[in-house]
């Protein structure tokens, strides 16, 4: 799977800067996704490949710090990019004639800078906090990765400021961008009803149904995961932890793996420069 992931996210971002045909902002955030998708499971799924050959399972605190920042910048980066994407959408769709306008270049890259900007900052802030604690325990961390909800059940103080942290930090990253993807898609679905003819109809959806499809996998696993109550399980907390297991591996490795699908299959212009790429390797090796 994370060879899958390198490859299908690498061919992406070879595709979109090779191709000039794919020069636009939507491409141009595809491209920013891809490499988003490289480096969270860069950050967790070698190490995790790396435990099944060693007896001993051990992380040094350091290297979990920098685990937990980049798994934490990542996933905040890819919230907000996303609902970029979904501005890019509601724009194409409902403000064709002004799209060249509002989303030239010198607006949609430093959306995508300040994308980035904003998930390593809210990662610098919530790793800073967990990494403050005291750990007086056997420190053994019950998950897959240094995953900060995992690692916070750990300290041995009071976590009330990174619980309040958290639950600001969800607020901005999760609920924000939900409701403005969800409000973008509300005037994106009035427009397309509103085209005559179905073929229009059509046209127009396929071009943002490859986004939403992700949307939708991305949100509803992430949000299950940092969104849903905290209370008991009534399995067993071995079986509450297993599930938050699985589903964090859900959205750590299988989704990335899932995008670069998603938008192959739907998009006939990605299609098309896969095709070009292969046929010009084949002529020129």
């Amino acid at each position: 799977m994370y060879l899958v992931i390198l490859m299908g996210n690498g061919v992406l971002i070879l595709v979109t800067t090779l191709n000039s045909h794919l020069h636009t902002p939507m491409y141009f955030f595809l491209a920013n996704l891809s490499f988003l998708d490289i480096c969270y499971t860069t950050s967790s799924v070698p190490l995790i490949l790396d435990s099944f050959l060693t007896p001993r399972k051990t992380i040094s605190f350091s290297a979990c710090a920098v685990q937990m920042f980049l798994s934490f910048a990542m996933g905040a980066t890819e919230c907000v990019l996303l609902s970029m994407m979904a501005f890019d959408r509601y724009v194409a769709i409902c403000n064709p004639l002004r799209y060249p306008v509002v989303m030239s270049k010198s607006s949609y890259v430093p959306m995508a800078i300040n994308s980035w900007a904003a998930g390593s900052a809210a990662s610098m802030v919530q790793t800073s906090l967990a990494m403050s604690l005291p750990f007086c325990g056997d420190n053994v961390i019950n998950h897959f990765t240094c995953e900060i909800l995992a690692v916070l059940k750990l300290a041995c103080a009071d976590i009330s400021i990174n619980v309040i942290s958290m639950g600001v930090t969800n607020v901005i990253f999760l609920g924000v961008p939900v409701l403005f993807i969800s409000f973008s898609y509300f005037f994106i679905l009035a427009t397309i009803l509103r085209i005559p003819s179905a073929e229009g109809r059509k046209k127009a959806f396929s071009t943002c149904s490859a986004h939403f499809t992700v949307v939708v996998v991305f949100y509803g696993t992430i949000l299950f995961m940092y969104g849903k109550p905290k209370s008991k399980d009534p399995r067993g907390a071995d079986k509450q932890d297993l599930a938050d297991k699985l589903i964090s591996l859900f959205y750590g490795v299988v989704t990335p793996m899932l995008n670069p699908i998603i938008y192959s299959l739907r998009n006939k212009d990605v299609k098309a420069a896969v095709r070009s790429l292969v046929v010009f390797q084949k002529h020129f090796p």
